[in-house]
């Protein structure tokens, strides 16, 4: 079969506390460039247990998304997202809320969607300016499945406007080795601006890999540490 696959793990790391989680991932590239990444996360403070499939095109774009998410052992919901170029759409189950449906109206097709694995913040690379340090990029239309740092909620679908900056192209050494990066922060919204830190981000050229993120917000990175098939 002509595709490509990557697999790896990431190592969630605070500060005073050491090792906090961990997430298993399967990046498959196909032959017509379409990508779907799926990812295990597991938190042991909070207790949030996550299962993700993302799929995007060729310009990583995004396709649809599966998130389900558990806490402490006692699941609270799951959601199916699809988007094309009319509107964003989620069929989803809460705890809380039971079966519900949500349609939002996008011009176009949403720039991204943060399903909340770490792995695919580095997917978010690819909307980028490169051209030179500093160069910011407003991704319209940018979704999400919660607008909580850690995800940790019964999955929906959000609309909002995100900012993302280029630092710079950097050599970046995790433990899974040294790689080339593109290092680039997300920026906090304007409702969050108040004291609350960027979002500072590495991944690889090309496939847009996730290799490193660090967040002072919650005094936390988040390191790649096994990888084969790159």
């Amino acid at each position: 079969m002509k595709h490509k696959r990557i697999r790896g793990k990431i190592l969630y790391v605070g500060d005073k506390s050491g090792e906090r989680g961990r997430e298993w991932f399967t990046y498959t590239i196909e032959a017509d460039g379409s990508r779907t990444m799926r990812a295990m996360c597991e938190m042991d403070d909070s207790g949030i247990l996550r299962d993700v499939t993302y799929v995007m095109d060729g310009p990583f774009r995004p396709i649809e998304a599966y998130n389900r998410v558990s806490i402490k052992g006692i699941e609270q919901g799951a959601a199916w997202f699809h988007f094309d170029d009319e509107a964003a759409t989620c069929e989803a189950r809460g705890r809380a809320l039971g079966r519900f449906s949500q349609r939002i109206a996008t011009p176009g097709r949403v720039s991204s969607f943060v399903t909340h694995p770490i792995v695919c913040d580095g997917l978010q690379c690819a909307g980028v300016d490169t051209s030179r340090p500093g160069a910011r990029r407003v991704m319209k239309n940018s979704g999400s499945s919660s607008l909580r740092p850690d995800g940790g909620e019964a999955p929906g679908l959000t609309i909002h406007d995100r900012t993302l900056e280029f630092v710079g192209f950097e050599k970046r050494t995790v433990p899974a080795g040294t790689f080339d990066t593109i290092h680039f922060r997300v920026l906090p919204t304007r409702a969050e601006s108040q004291g609350n830190p960027p979002l500072e981000i590495w991944s690889t050229p090309g496939d847009f890999l996730f290799v490193d993120m660090r967040w002072d917000r919650l005094n936390c990175s988040y390191h790649l540490v096994e990888v084969e098939g790159l």
